[in-house]
């Protein structure tokens, strides 16, 4: 046994000596001290051994593996040195430099939209209001004049959870919210920003986008003024020579209800391919807020008076930017990202 292990340090010494590189220098640490190595075996085939020879034995292979160790720390320090001297030699690197800066990420071209309008808006007095996006079928709907088997809930696709539970359609909810909040008090005067959620998916539609509502209510308030806040948001969004127009409409929360366009960006007017020959752009829905949901969120009709509007933040950003796929916005292709 004595000589055995002998035998192994001799040969162990001259394998850690010829080994010319890392891969090398590792298959010697495991042809000896791995688990399946000849020092190893040694080590657990001590059993056999008289009690006598044991310490010895136990010992001598103990002395032999932290030589082994020791040698092959050694060898490993060598050949890095020696790897280092062949890479300056052979990857001319200039050390003064300056290091390449990490890519900076910037603002998605909705943040950007969303803030801009928030800016907007804010500057008009309007504040800001955030509702939950799960919401109660009565938020979503009901209290908002659409009651069950209204045929207006057949316009918006929604994600049930359960019966009464869902995903909001809208950021309407958000307006009778914050009216029971405030109520009885007087101005109300709030957009609500956030994601929505309906069955579409194609070009122009997505399970998930982004409305901005907008709400006031005071005790006079007129279509003038609600037409006259609109006009000013779309010249501040889109260029101070932009025009509104007011085409009626129909929501079930507002009485009378309006479409807005604003003038095409494209040809200021004058019909294009952009805006179908027509020179405008439709842009969102508004309306003066019906006396049943003043009543639903704990105002009287007879006193309290108010518009409401809501927009799509893709529409704005796709008007904007000249954007053609709402899809565009999802996908997150850098290419596409790094235009904004």
């Amino acid at each position: 046994m004595e000589h055995k292990i002998d035998k192994i340090r001799e040969q162990a010494l001259k394998d850690l000596s010829s080994a010319q590189t890392m891969e090398a220098l590792q298959d010697v640490r495991l042809k000896y001290l791995g688990k399946k190595g000849d020092l190893t075996r040694v080590l657990r085939g001590m059993g056999s051994l008289s009690p006598e020879e044991r310490p010895r034995i136990g010992q001598l292979a103990n002395e032999v593996r932290l030589l082994l160790e020791g040698e092959l720390e050694q060898r490993l320090a060598v050949l890095a040195r020696q790897e280092q001297q062949r890479q300056l030699a052979t990857e001319a690197v200039d050390v003064t430099l300056p290091g390449r800066p990490a890519t900076r990420g910037h603002q998605h071209p909705l943040t950007t939209v969303l803030l801009e309008i928030e800016r907007i808006f804010t500057s008009m007095g309007f504040e800001v209001a955030e509702g939950p996006e799960v919401e109660w079928d009565y938020y979503n709907f009901e209290a908002l004049n659409i009651p069950k088997e209204h045929p207006a809930r057949d316009m918006q696709d929604t994600f049930y959870i359960t019966g009464d539970l869902l995903l909001r359609t809208h950021t309407s909810p958000v307006q009778v919210r914050t009216m029971e909040k405030m109520a009885p008090r007087l101005p109300v005067r709030v957009i609500a920003p956030g994601k929505v959620y309906r069955r579409d998916d194609d070009a122009t539609h997505s399970p998930m986008f982004h409305q901005v509502e907008g709400l006031l209510v005071d005790q006079r308030c007129t279509l003038g003024d609600l037409k006259g806040v609109l006009l000013s948001f779309a010249r501040q969004m889109f260029g101070s020579d932009r025009q509104i127009r007011m085409r009626p409409s129909f929501f079930p929360f507002t009485e009378p209800s309006a479409e807005v366009d604003i003038s095409c960006i494209n040809c200021g007017g004058e019909g294009c391919r952009v805006c179908s020959g027509t020179g405008w752009l439709e842009i969102l829905g508004s309306g003066m807020v019906h006396p049943r949901v003043l009543a639903n969120a704990g105002y009287d009709p007879e006193t309290a008076v108010g518009f409401a509007f809501g927009m799509g933040v893709e529409r704005v950003a796709m008007l904007k930017y000249g954007i053609n796929d709402l899809r565009l916005f999802f996908e997150n292709d850098v290419r596409f990202l790094h235009q904004f």
